[in-house]
């Protein structure tokens, strides 16, 4: 799935120009004959002046100078129809026209430049976010998987919201997890935790030494601050990132799982959502030296059909418009069941479809995860 689906807000816009373009052309129309038809003593002409400036609010400086143009023509019909094209009063409105068109025609260039320079910070974000959140392959070993990136901001294409996989020998590893803040510094946090999973996942032996290594590496980040608690200049907070590790053999029925902070995975079977819930979750990544406890794997029953939904806290913590949270859990469990894209597909438009118009408060990550046999 794409990561970072474009929302409906912005599609919708783009696609309303066209009937917004109308609304100028109408109101010359509409201003030039009445004023024509109207008593000596009322002139109606200034307000042609909205027709260029309505369309420099959606269109750009040759649409807004065209309107503009269209306009002074207009004025200038209705002073020939009128009195005459010299006649003082229709003089000093056909200048002012002029000159107020020209001056919503440069702020309209001053737009469209603006909107090109964000045209292109969005594509070096995405070409950044291919690079730091990698897509999944679709396909590892006995499994199939999906994952999509849901950003709470239309500009932004990538945040602290984090997932990656590996294969290893004999089976698969997947981390999903939620840096603590927003902006570059979770970026830079996230993409030290992905760096430090893809470095070592397919070194480590246990899954517990993997934990032990991905918080070692947000511990040593030089930018968490010189205390390693994150309370350098400007960060007087403590930083951490909620993680679930998962590791599912090739030849097993099984997945073991190691919690650290992270909401628990849901095992979709039957028609039933089941949250998968360890007896010993460990503290989230970079709070290890506050909480003095080690990383223990716990294995659930993963079998041939069956499906691990992944997730980060943006989709249980989204609200609609009463204040109510997404019921994960019951929407995830009617899902008729079609492989991992076709439940992402389901839960991000029900998900959407559950907060006012369609935008999140926080962003939002899921992957799923389905068994579909062994490795031949």
């Amino acid at each position: 799935m794409d990561p970072s689906p474009a929302h409906p807000r912005s599609s919708r816009f783009r696609e309303s120009r066209a009937v917004l373009l109308s609304v100028p052309f109408a109101l010359i129309a509409v201003v030039t004959v009445v004023d024509v038809l109207a008593p000596p003593e009322v002139h109606l002409g200034p307000f042609l002046v909205a027709a260029p400036a309505l369309t420099a609010s959606f269109a750009g400086p040759r649409t807004t100078g065209f309107v503009g143009a269209v306009a002074v023509l207009a004025q200038v019909a209705v002073a020939i129809a009128r009195t005459s094209l010299t006649d003082l009063n229709h003089t000093f409105q056909i200048i002012a026209l002029v000159l107020i068109s020209a001056f919503v025609t440069f702020f309209a260039h001053l737009r469209e430049v603006h909107e090109r320079q964000l045209t292109r910070l969005r594509s070096v974000a995405v070409a950044a976010q291919q690079v730091i959140l990698r897509p999944l392959r679709d396909r590892m070993g006995p499994l199939r998987i999906a994952s999509v990136y849901l950003s709470a901001e239309t500009e932004a294409q990538i945040g602290g919201d984090l997932y990656a996989a590996a294969r290893t020998t004999d089976g698969t590893r997947l981390l999903i997890g939620d840096v603590r803040g927003k902006g570059l510094e979770a970026v830079g946090e996230a993409s030290v935790v992905l760096g430090a999973f893809r470095a070592a996942a397919h070194l480590e032996a246990d899954l517990p030494g993997l934990v032990g290594y991905l918080e070692a590496a947000v511990a040593a980040d030089p930018d968490r601050g010189a205390d390693g608690r994150g309370g350098g200049p400007g960060r007087p907070e403590e930083g951490f990132t909620t993680a679930a590790v998962l590791d599912v053999p090739d030849a097993e029925p099984s997945l073991r799982l190691v919690s650290c902070g992270h909401p628990p995975p849901l095992l979709l079977r039957g028609g039933r959502a089941v949250p998968l819930q360890v007896d010993h979750p460990a503290p989230p990544l970079g709070l290890s030296d506050l909480v003095d406890t080690g990383f223990t794997a716990q294995s659930f029953a993963f079998g041939p059909g069956d499906v691990v939904l992944l997730y980060t806290d943006g989709v249980i913590e989204a609200r609609d418009a009463s204040g109510a949270f997404y019921p994960l859990r019951e929407r995830a469990a009617d899902w008729p069941g079609d492989g991992p894209e076709a439940l992402l597909r389901h839960l991000c438009a029900d998900l959407l479809a559950h907060t006012p118009d369609g935008f999140l408060g926080d962003d939002a990550a899921m992957v799923a995860i389905e068994r579909v046999g062994r490795l031949p």
